[in-house]
């Protein structure tokens, strides 16, 4: 591998190498971008994320099985008054919708042709509030489905002065779309300003700024058009992991151009010739920069060995656009700069003979300090990095995804107006299904009914349906908190553990399935939990046994690793209690350890892998503590300013109404600043001078 690279970059740092270089990246993209349609055209909101064997899957299965279509979208019309709601405007407003007979709604309560005691249920006990259930054809994309909600909008508000908020899986749907709408302008945007910004201010160079982003808008240009590729082959594109695969594009096209320029600039100082400098820089950082992009690719490649569909969705995007941000890092970064030669660092233009590392450089003193006091050293850091990933014993789930949207969303205003107004129960009873192998006479099906009453949690259980043989029955069971609250959720596995119990005291001979949000959420959990454990296995062994390749060394990949996995975990606990004490959340998502973990020991690994290819080829003529002294002066500037960028660059998902990517943003921000001060620059570099020896010769 380090041969083929070696002859790739030679050849790319020539002076036809460069532009025939940067002329196949340019004709690469302007064909891909007139041939084949953007990724844009194949984005979706959500994706089928638990497999089919769940339990949860199962059970809406036979649920369609035995009693018909299920292949509906539900919507809640959460109507409210300044006084109160009235059955005649109900009324009018069901027989106008039905009146309209709009296009993709399936159905919606008849309110004029239910007996007035049975709307009652449809009240809140003020009379405040009412609630008017509807399911619109489940086949409609997101856009049909924001149609038809537009429709219904209408109709209420032409015939009644009531406010409307539609919120359930269809309201949230199109909530859902119109976030990521947003987000991905902003995001991109504001991605491409931080990183602009940073690069001016930390480099005082236009073309230092320019070059590494118009790289990486080759790089966007390309991924997006190969994205759409596979959109249009079929492979659904999720808008979430299309976001944030963007951040991480720019973020990493810039973190290596930096890599390259810097050692380009150390080079210039002592050789005239520009290709001869980017030839000579490119044989020390190419290899690390290309094992730096396969860390992050091997971190990708390994969510198809997870099981829920977010994660498996992350691999084929995340995956081509690692490949591509490989292939640029050393092909076109090198070509790009070397065009631009010793312009490119205007207006500092570095001459033959300049001092490559100021001895006075914060860098330079930081590596003196550690290699004299690396017991110190590991002392301060390491009661840090304990200290921070303490507060993971606080860490708390959240698995109301509806939480995370912003206050105003109509889906959010009508879910908390249910919330507040009628049971938490009510607002997604779980089906609990019985299927039996004899006839369920009546006492079964009331002794049935008892039993699922006496649950723990459970605050109403009703028949529902009853096949025609009378050997299937299903019932709607509440539970007396929320059907995403903690509680439910642990009512309902336990529900599931003791489900033969429950049979054999009811006197049934069959099978029980539960089904709807309560049991999906509980399958969620248990499928990331599943998850978690499976990547994280995967990813430190493969990426482990990528470093011996690249370190020929047993030893080194063990401190490497290890330092990476203590940051992860300082990093969540710090970022959490962070979290709760300047933005007063306390929960998060259960996907956002998982997200965090990928990123931060993928990316965190490319400062070590940075550090030590450094270590390893200044070994070579000098001992352990003045090999790891350059290392650490020579490579912290770039490193902790290629730090600072991504930080601030994943800081942007921040600004995204969405609190899962917030509190993930935030996360990784912390985790990479903790990586680049800490364990690049302090910890990793004690364990050296403390665990290598010097040969004899070293030390004669």
């Amino acid at each position: 591998m380090k041969n083929i690279i070696h002859q790739i970059t030679d050849r790319v740092s020539t002076k036809k190498g460069m532009w025939i270089t940067l002329s196949i990246w340019l004709l690469a993209m302007i064909t891909l971008t007139m041939a084949v349609p953007s990724v844009r055209d194949y984005q979706v909101t959500s994706i089928d994320s638990l497999p089919e064997d769940m339990q949860s899957v199962v059970a809406n299965e036979k649920l369609a099985e035995y009693f018909g279509d299920s292949e509906l979208l539900p919507a809640i019309l959460v109507l409210q008054s300044k006084d109160e709601v009235l059955l005649d405007d109900l009324v009018t407003i069901t027989d106008n919708i039905v009146k309209e007979d709009i296009a993709g709604l399936k159905e919606i309560v008849p309110m004029g042709k239910l007996p007035e005691p049975a709307t009652n249920a449809f009240f809140s006990e003020d009379r405040s509030t009412a609630i008017i259930p509807a399911n619109l054809d489940a086949n409609l994309d997101t856009k049909e489905v924001k149609k038809v909600l537009a429709n219904i909008n209408e109709v209420i508000n032409e015939h009644t002065d009531l406010s409307v908020s539609i919120t359930g899986p269809a309201g949230i749907a199109v909530d859902t779309t119109d976030l990521f709408l947003r987000a991905d302008i902003v995001l991109l945007l504001s991605t491409v300003g931080i990183i602009l910004v940073l690069l001016i201010v930390i480099y005082r160079s236009p073309l230092i700024a320019l070059i590494p982003l118009l790289a990486a808008v080759f790089v966007y240009q390309i991924v997006t058009q190969l994205l759409g590729l596979f959109g249009k082959a079929g492979l659904l594109m999720s808008s979430q992991s299309v976001s944030i695969m963007s951040v991480l594009l720019f973020a990493a096209v810039i973190d290596y151009s930096l890599f390259v320029f810097s050692r380009f600039k150390e080079e210039l100082k002592q050789h005239d010739d520009k290709h001869t400098a980017m030839k000579l820089a490119m044989r020390g950082v190419g290899l690390p920069v290309f094992y730096a992009g396969g860390t992050i690719f091997l971190a990708m490649i390994i969510l198809f060995f997870a099981e829920l569909g977010d994660y498996k969705n992350f691999a084929p995007i995340f995956g081509t656009a690692l490949i591509v941000i490989m292939l640029a890092s050393i092909t076109l970064v090198p070509a790009l700069f070397t065009i631009f030669g010793r312009k490119s660092f205007w207006p500092v233009i570095p001459k033959v003979g300049d001092t490559v590392v100021k001895p006075s450089s914060i860098w330079s003193k930081v590596g003196k300090f550690v290699t004299r006091k690396p017991i110190l050293s590991l002392a301060i850091v390491g009661i840090f990095i304990l200290a921070s990933a303490a507060y993971n014993v606080n860490l708390k789930y959240e698995f109301d995804l509806i939480k995370s949207f912003p206050d105003d969303m109509p889906s959010r205003v009508g879910y908390e107006i249910l919330e507040d107004k009628f049971a938490p129960g009510e607002l997604a009873p779980t089906t609990v299904l019985v299927e039996s192998k004899k006839v369920l006479s009546e006492e079964n099906q009331n002794a049935m009914l008892d039993e699922l009453l006496k649950q723990e949690h459970v605050s109403t259980v009703r028949i529902e349906n009853l096949t025609e043989d009378q050997k299937v029955v299903s019932y709607s069971l509440t539970f007396d908190n929320s059907p995403y609250h903690l509680d439910s959720i642990n009512a309902l596995e336990y529900m599931q553990e003791k489900s033969q119990d429950i049979l054999n005291t009811s006197n049934i001979n069959g099978e029980i399935y539960f089904a709807g949000e309560t049991a999906s959420s509980l399958d969620d959990r248990n499928t990331n939990n599943r998850d978690l454990v499976v990547i994280v296995l995967l990813e430190v062994l493969l990426i482990f046994i990528m470093l011996i390749f690249l370190t020929k060394s047993f030893k080194m990949p063990v401190y490497m690793m290890g330092t990476i996995i203590v940051s992860f975990f300082a990093a969540l606990g710090l970022g959490m209690f962070l979290t709760n004490l300047f933005f007063d959340i306390d929960t998060i998502s259960n996907r956002v350890p998982v997200y965090a973990f990928i990123f931060l020991v993928a990316l965190g690994i490319d400062y070590n892998i940075i550090l030590v290819s450094r270590y390893i080829e200044e070994r070579k003529h000098h001992s352990v503590k003045k090999a790891t002294e350059i290392a650490v002066a020579n490579t912290g500037g770039v490193i902790s300013s290629a730090g600072i960028i991504l930080a601030a660059t994943f800081a942007v998902l921040m600004t995204q109404p969405i609190q899962l990517l917030f509190v993930f943003g935030f996360i990784v921000a912390i985790g990479i600043l903790i990586d680049t001060f800490l364990i690049r620059g302090v910890l990793l570099p004690s364990l050296i001078v403390l665990l290598e020896k010097d040969k004899q010769k070293d030390q004669a």
